[in-house]
């Protein structure tokens, strides 16, 4: 995959239209167990885990995640807010965000996530989950270069960013992004958001926190 300027600007129009769409050299899994050695969970496939909560959390969440997913849009604004609330915020959790991409419109938004500093990962993350009816669209350039402004980028670092052609660096980080996935479909990760739970994989799809509630409550009596 190369996400130069001019390719980008070409197919996000219909890659954008068709969310969900796995992309090209995913490979569907036959079959994967319910709950993922600690080893393999762990593997943060060559990307830096991106964090909130105590590190000696009782119960670890890792969510796989699409930048262009509704679900998982929908999960950050209306469940995350409660989660982090009652159970990270509490020292109870500690939830680790993964991104898992399905298109190349996604691929562009986690590489911009990627490229900014650590500390305005998570408010970029909000900021694209919360706008994405604005840049999930047939012209998705100008507001998600808006959109990445907000967070420090330059129309220059932006173009850099994604261009994988004469950006060594970015060449890396997308090889790293296409290695997460890989990593993340061995697990069993083939649709988002999809969330584990100490090792155990939930059923993929919108989850309430009445749902994670009942993996999480059963962990801190035991």
């Amino acid at each position: 995959m190369n996400i130069s300027r001019r390719e980008f600007c070409q197919g996000t129009a219909s890659l954008a239209l068709t969310l969900g769409v796995v992309a090209t050299g995913l490979r569907p899994l036959e079959a994967f167990a319910q709950k993922a050695s600690d080893a393999a969970l762990m593997d943060s496939g060559g990307l830096e885990d991106m964090v909130i909560g105590d590190a000696k959390a009782p119960v670890t969440i890792i969510e796989y995640a699409s930048t262009t997913c509704p679900h998982c849009s929908h999960f950050y604004e209306t469940t995350f807010p409660e989660l982090k609330k009652r159970y990270i915020d509490t020292g109870k959790v500690r939830y680790i965000y993964r991104e898992f991409v399905l298109n190349q419109l996604d691929a562009a938004a986690v590489m911009l996530l990627r490229c900014t500093d650590k500390d305005k990962y998570f408010p970029l993350l909000d900021a694209f989950f919360s706008k994405q009816k604005d840049w999930v669209v047939q012209q998705p350039i100008p507001p998600l270069m808006a959109i990445a402004k907000q967070a420090g980028f330059t129309e220059e670092s932006f173009n850099s960013c994604l261009d994988t052609q004469k950006n060594a660096k970015s060449k890396e980080l997308l090889d790293k992004i296409e290695a997460r996935n890989q990593t993340a479909q061995k697990l069993g990760v083939n649709s988002t958001p999809t969330f584990f739970v100490n090792g155990k994989k939930l059923k993929a799809g919108d989850t309430s926190i009445d749902d994670l509630a009942k993996e999480i409550e059963p962990l801190l009596k035991s």
